[in-house]
């Protein structure tokens, strides 16, 4: 039997659509070395079959790796679905990917290029791009919130190395050694960077911007709900931690969530305040003079933290501007704002927590 180089290992539940063209994509890959598919169905409603994958036939007939199908009765989430599907694998490297992401034709060989270019690489975790299918504001502000964050406002010099299960690829026997991933998270939350903490202990992991995935977005809801809760249980890590990352989030991104929700929380009271000072002005008693001090005090501190929180992002407000023009570079101030003020209650809902 050849020795296959990759286990492609791929959680679904309920997205027999992408998955299928995550396949055609797969089977398109070019100069990829010897692999195998393996798709762990997370009880999804109707069982995953190979001919009610969409897009399937369309690689059947010319699909160059064997692909398994594991079907688990119980919804236990993907960190449980990953560490079941690499017990089955044969592969030397483990893929992860997420069943909603689309292979570049390169990714697999660059991939590839960079475990036999250097043998002591243990873990790589690859990036998706910043374009999306759909035209909506939202999925295309967070594609280029997140390429911004990991390629244009990057540190040259930083090390960054989030274990992204978009894309990333970690050899068999260390993944085995470290125990996989920790089947405590039941959702799809903090449990590749909690694993990514326990692979950086002890190795490298490689950001390697050439291994690319296609990831079409959600819209603003679902996002703002995983950044809420990606911070509540980030900050549960960070209790024993102690010590911000570029991994979930570094000092200057804790900074400039906190500088947001200053923008939003002075910007409520000075519309409050607004419809009263006319009648402070005329008023001639101490409560009034007091209260205008206050407002007045308000709105320079309101003024100050936008000043403060546009010098935080204008890398990616400035991206976006170049990208998307000028009134996607507003609205994407604004909703990151909104975005936030997610991120920061999270964060303090984990604290009172814990």
């Amino acid at each position: 039997m050849k020795r296959l180089f990759f286990s492609l290992v791929i959680p679904c539940h309920n997205s027999a659509d992408t998955v299928g063209r995550l396949l055609t994509s797969i089977a398109a890959s070019k100069d990829s070395p010897a692999l195998e598919v393996i798709l762990v169905d997370d009880a999804s409603r109707i069982p995953l079959r190979l001919q009610s994958i969409e897009g399937y036939k369309r690689t059947a007939g010319r699909q160059p790796f064997p692909l398994r199908i594991l079907r688990l009765e119980k919804n236990v989430g993907p960190a449980v679905a990953r560490n079941k599907g690499v017990a089955l694998s044969r592969g030397t490297f483990i893929v992860f990917l997420d069943g909603d992401v689309e292979l570049f034709p390169d990714a697999l060989s660059n991939l590839a290029t960079i475990y036999r270019d250097d043998p002591d690489i243990v873990a790589v975790t690859g990036v998706w791009v910043k374009q999306q299918r759909s035209k909506a504001f939202f999925p295309n502000f967070k594609a280029l919130r997140d390429w911004s964050y990991w390629i244009h406002e990057r540190d040259k010099g930083g090390y960054y190395y989030l274990f992204s299960t978009r894309i990333a690829s970690i050899k068999k026997t260390v993944f085995l050694r470290l125990g996989g991933f920790d089947e405590s998270y039941a959702a799809p939350l903090v449990e590749d960077i909690e694993l990514t903490y326990r692979i950086a202990r002890r190795y490298a992991i490689i950001f390697a911007p050439n291994v690319r995935v296609r990831h079409e977005f959600e819209n603003f809801w679902p996002i703002a709900k995983k950044y809420f809760l990606r911070a509540y249980y980030w900050t549960r890590l960070y209790k024993r931690r102690k010590k911000f990352d570029p991994v979930a989030t570094t000092i200057t991104e804790a900074i400039t969530a906190v500088s947001g929700v200053a923008v939003i929380g002075f910007g409520l009271i000075a519309i409050a305040t607004l419809p009263s000072l006319p009648l402070i002005i005329f008023v001639r008693n101490q409560a009034a003079s007091v209260w205008y001090q206050l407002a007045l005090v308000n709105y320079e501190l309101f003024l100050l933290s936008v000043i403060g929180h546009f010098v935080l992002v204008r890398r990616f407000i400035e991206l976006a501007y170049k990208e998307k023009g000028f009134v996607f570079a507003v609205k994407s101030f604004f909703v990151g704002l909104v975005l936030y003020c997610f991120i920061s209650a999270g964060a303090m809902w984990g604290r009172l927590r814990s």
